[in-house]
């Protein structure tokens, strides 16, 4: 008997599940098929405006041209002459003042002799000075056609970056001679540009060197 009524019961609960879920379903139908309908509406039509067409521009009537009416003749007025003016003196010449030409000031160009003292004051012993002052004369030598090449362009660029190569080694060796001749050769191609001053530095050059070997040799 008990389990005719267990059996009841569970039978009773599987027919209200399924009547929950049909239930269910066709409410879900029922929500798709509102939902179909809305988005099925036809839309509105747009309202198209009539537009007038613009009225016709009539063109200005042309104003006609007024006559042109001849001014008068005007009596050509009386010719009186004048009587002739006394002459006038011509006024004396201004002399012109004499021009006094500039007179171009050259360099000296006079240095005291070549010294290496400096080489035996840094701790040097005098025969490796003469060594290093040996060394210097050919590189001084090799610049020397080069400088006479720009210069006859002329190029003081490259005259002054010819002269600076070998200034720094001429300053750290001695003092005097070529040394203070290429520091000032060196410094006035900088800025300068007259020839004629340049060619002075560069004869001055070539004699000091020819010095520096003698007292070396």
């Amino acid at each position: 008997m008990l389990a005719l009524t267990i059996l009841s019961i569970f039978i009773l609960i599987i027919v209200l599940i399924i009547f929950l879920e049909y239930r269910n379903e066709k409410k879900y139908q029922a929500k798709r098929r509102s939902e179909s309908k809305q988005k099925t509406k036809p839309r509105k039509k747009l309202k198209v405006r009539k537009v007038s067409p613009k009225p016709e521009v009539k063109p200005e009537p042309t104003p006609k041209p007024e006559p042109v009416v001849e001014p008068e003749p005007v009596p050509e007025p009386e010719v009186v002459i004048a009587p002739e003016p006394e002459p006038v003196p011509e006024p004396e010449p201004i002399p012109e003042p004499e021009v006094v030409e500039e007179t171009k000031v050259l360099p000296e160009v006079k240095y005291p002799k070549f010294s290496h003292a400096r080489l035996v004051e840094m701790g040097l012993s005098d025969e490796e000075a003469v060594e290093f002052v040996q060394e210097l004369i050919p590189q001084i030598e090799l610049q020397i056609p080069l400088i006479e090449e720009v210069m006859n362009i002329p190029d003081f660029h490259q005259m002054e970056r010819l002269t600076h190569s070998i200034k720094g080694s001429a300053t750290n060796i001695g003092t005097g001679g070529v040394s203070d001749l290429l520091v000032e050769c060196n410094t006035y191609l900088k800025s300068g540009t007259d020839i004629d001053i340049a060619k002075v530095y560069f004869e001055a050059l070539k004699h000091y060197t020819k010095e520096l070997r003698e007292q070396y040799a």
